[in-house]
């Protein structure tokens, strides 16, 4: 029996992923095509930052390579978050549909992974998209007008692409702050989608509960 069979509530996670650029040759910086033999070295994930529905904000579970010999082989660190995706139900991120999971998953076959078993995500980018019409669907925004506790984090000492310049230079400093930056991400994503989720149709919790309890569509059983 699996983990998922044995829980009688759906598990939800929430994940975000940080990622190291790509390192190309280029001779412009406008409307550039990069051709495959230009690429020096390819994208590969830097950090994930992920946390149970039911877990304390203080519980947010992360893993990074800072302390990799290379820190362009992910796998050992993958293995993290492919097992807690694999006893996950849903799956929640902000652009994760298209962002995220893709690329986990492309860096889980790449590997010689096997996909972890089903789950269904949620995409507050997308639920946002379909029911409003703010005047950014960016996390940045929508937590600051929605969000009371966890906004999202500005960047401290290393503002913009400067915290993945030194991530990828070893600056200690700048794996602590990305630590920071992709936990609170995930706090704030949590914080977003139980702000949106009243709104959201396409998932309902109560079909995926075994006991006879009333709950409500977004999962919770407490009512006002």
């Amino acid at each position: 029996m699996s983990q998922k069979q044995k829980n009688k509530a759906p598990r939800i996670l929430f994940v975000d992923i940080e990622t190291a650029p790509l390192i190309s040759y280029t001779w412009d910086i406008w409307d550039v095509t990069i051709a495959l033999n230009q690429i020096k070295s390819d994208w590969h994930i830097l950090s994930w930052a992920a946390k149970w529905s039911d877990q304390k904000p203080n519980q947010v579970m992360y893993a990074d390579q800072r302390n990799s010999k290379d820190v362009s082989n992910d796998k050992k660190m993958l293995e993290g978050i492919w097992k807690l995706l694999d006893e996950a139900d849903f799956v929640v991120g902000q652009n994760s549909k298209k962002f995220d999971v893709k690329k986990l998953n492309a860096r889980f076959i790449m590997h010689g992974m096997k996909p972890p078993s089903s789950y269904k995500q949620i995409d507050t980018l997308t639920i946002a998209k379909k029911y409003f019409a703010f005047t950014s669907n960016k996390l940045e925004y929508m937590s600051d007008k929605l969000c009371t506790k966890y906004k999202k984090l500005q960047h401290g000492k290393f503002p913009g692409f400067s915290m993945w310049k030194a991530v990828l230079a070893g600056n200690k400093e700048a794996w602590k702050e990305m630590e920071k930056y992709n936990k609170h991400d995930v706090l704030a994503t949590e914080e977003l989608y139980y702000k949106l989720v009243a709104w959201d149709t396409s998932v309902n919790f109560a079909a995926y509960q075994d006991d006879m309890e009333h709950t409500c569509s977004c999962g919770h059983k407490e009512f006002e």
